[in-house]
């Protein structure tokens, strides 16, 4: 049974910076493709980055910002967020499935409960 939980969202002001935990259980941080979501009231759940063995990607409203990283012997993830902005703003959640790890993907088959980050 995969499980995955978030933690480390909170308020932030412009500038500043937060980091996003995903510890996992029942799943290989090492192996498949992880990432991270983010979703606003009445908008489409949009992929933020995601990281699998052999590549890293981010959107392009996040690029030169963000920074995934991974601890394979602790099982966690993390979303380092610098330098946000208020429209950031948004719960985000993390991802994981096995396969590749392609560009844009979007398609995960465990998801994390959800984090708010607010920016104002």
């Amino acid at each position: 049974h995969v499980q995955l939980v978030e933690s480390g969202g909170g308020a932030v002001q412009p500038g500043g910076s937060l980091t996003l935990s995903c510890a996992t259980s029942g799943y290989v941080v090492a192996s498949g493709c992880m990432g991270y979501f983010r979703q606003t009231p009445g908008r489409e759940r949009e992929v933020v980055a995601a990281t699998g063995p052999s590549n890293t990607w981010y959107s392009d409203s996040v690029k030169g910002r963000f920074t995934l990283s991974k601890d394979n012997s602790k099982n966690i993830q993390y979303l380092q967020m610098n330098s946000l902005k208020p429209e950031d703003t948004a719960v985000y959640y993390c991802a994981a499935d096995r396969g590749f790890c392609y560009t844009g993907r979007t398609t995960f088959a465990y998801w994390g409960q959800g984090t708010q980050v607010t920016v104002s």
